[in-house]
């Protein structure tokens, strides 16, 4: 049984990575996996479990879809530009104001969305501009703005990688924003503070000048009011469970679209901007599909329990010392794909030891991100490259990264190993 599992697991990675060699996308690259896998599984081509396995994360797409048309409402309607410049005027001046806020504004698309690639298209233009008047390199811009995406993905309230590994165990994502917002909040500062402390203070007329420039009307009120909408129908539902009527994140975030398209004093093209919002999204939607998909198959043919059976057996020291080459390397090929062929059974490993799930899972999903910058996929290293502009080699940007990623790895493993101790940060 195990050899003919085995046997199913090899087609599978053999015909991703032939397909991937062929320069196909990784999205069909995993849905060829996924047929090769039924078809030497004896199962044909299994059309109720490609549909099935198609809308398993239907409800996280659209979390990403309505979150996403927000923020990109908000930065139609002039919002972002708003917010940047007025806080470059006040705090131009000073340097260790100003990285702390430009750190929230890095790591709040993402942490909305869950995807940081909404982060570098929403945020990382502006933020490029202000670091490059303030004598930062394109290439520590790059690595600044990259890393900043990845932590923001894995912030919460949308953390993507924890939202499918809660999935696969059928374990409710509840607990884990203060075991993800504390670390990603403060990993995210040390990282600001070592790419660009050594810079220089803004050149404020320069840089206002190349920001864009937001309609006279907009104002602090009409930018913080989808949020303060969003964050109380978040608080009613936990505060009186009881008594609020269940919205949903998605419902949640087109209140939010709805009060920013209503509050804008530019005229929007709603139709427009969401079209152009399923465009940007499509390459997330196809992933998430396929990864249902390719998770589907894997179950019915054992490969899942396979792998689950096989990373459960090693011994305890491998498996958390080789996490942080692990993690990112399963991201790089499987992207989002990695949280539930990994992260299930390394959950549950860890909790059938007495680790605390939740938290352990909030380590893991702090290292994950970090394999976005690596081939084959590497989209946000590259997506943040081609938004800074930088002209230099891709390794270079990686080298920068360095620092900050080792010490991101450091702390997710601490988490894991201490989880238990930390268990606290899941109750409040």
């Amino acid at each position: 049984m195990f050899t003919s599992t085995e046997i199913i697991l090899a087609v599978m990675v053999v015909t991703y990575i032939i397909v991937r060699a062929l320069k196909i996308s990784t999205e069909l690259s995993m849905f060829a996996a996924a047929v090769s896998g039924a078809l030497a599984g004896g199962e044909g081509i299994p059309i109720r479990h490609i549909g099935e396995g198609a809308f398993t994360y239907f409800d996280i797409i659209l979390i990403f879809i309505t979150a996403t048309l927000f923020m990109n409402l908000l930065k139609q309607s002039g919002g972002i530009s708003f917010a940047v410049r007025k806080i470059l005027i006040r705090f131009h001046r000073k340097k260790a104001i100003l990285f702390v806020l430009m750190t929230f504004l890095l790591l709040l698309p993402g942490a909305l969305t869950g995807a940081g690639s909404v982060t570098v298209l929403i945020m990382g233009g502006m933020i490029s501009i202000v670091l490059s008047y303030m004598g930062l390199s394109r290439v520590k811009a790059t690595a600044l703005i990259f890393i900043l995406a990845g932590l923001s993905a894995a912030a919460p309230p949308v953390s993507l990688w924890a939202m499918l590994t809660a999935a696969g165990i059928n374990m409710p994502y509840v607990g884990f924003f203060l075991p993800l917002l504390i670390p990603c909040v403060l990993l995210g500062l040390v990282t600001m503070f070592v790419l660009a402390w050594k810079s220089k203070p803004v050149d404020l007329k320069k840089a206002l000048k190349e920001l864009p420039e937001p309609p006279g009307e907009m104002n602090w009120i009409r930018v913080s009011l989808p949020f303060a909408a969003f964050f109380l129908l978040v608080f009613a539902g936990r505060a009186w469970p009881h008594s609020s009527p269940i919205l949903g994140l998605p419902m949640m975030f087109m209140v939010s679209a709805g009060l920013s398209f209503v509050l804008s004093p530019a005229k929007l093209n709603f139709l427009k901007i969401s079209r152009d919002t399923i465009h940007q999204l499509l390459p997330l939607i196809g992933t998430l599909t396929c990864v249902g998909i390719l998770v589907q198959i894997m179950t019915l043919t054992g490969v899942r329990g396979l792998i689950a059976i096989t990373t459960v057996t090693l011994p305890l020291t491998v498996v958390i010392l080789t996490m942080p080459l692990v993690l990112p390397v399963s991201e790089a090929v499987l992207m989002w794909g990695a949280a539930p062929v990994l992260g299930v059974p390394l959950v549950l490993l860890f909790n059938t030891i007495g680790l605390n799930p939740i938290v352990a899972l909030a380590g893991m999903s702090l290292i994950w991100p970090l394999g976005d910058a690596l081939p084959p996929t590497a989209i946000i290293g590259r997506l943040a490259k081609e938004t800074v502009q930088m002209k230099k080699p891709y390794p270079r940007m990686l080298k920068h990264c360095l620092i900050p990623a080792l010490i991101i790895m450091v702390v997710g493993i601490l988490m894991i190993v201490f989880s238990k101790k930390l268990g606290f940060l899941t109750m409040l």
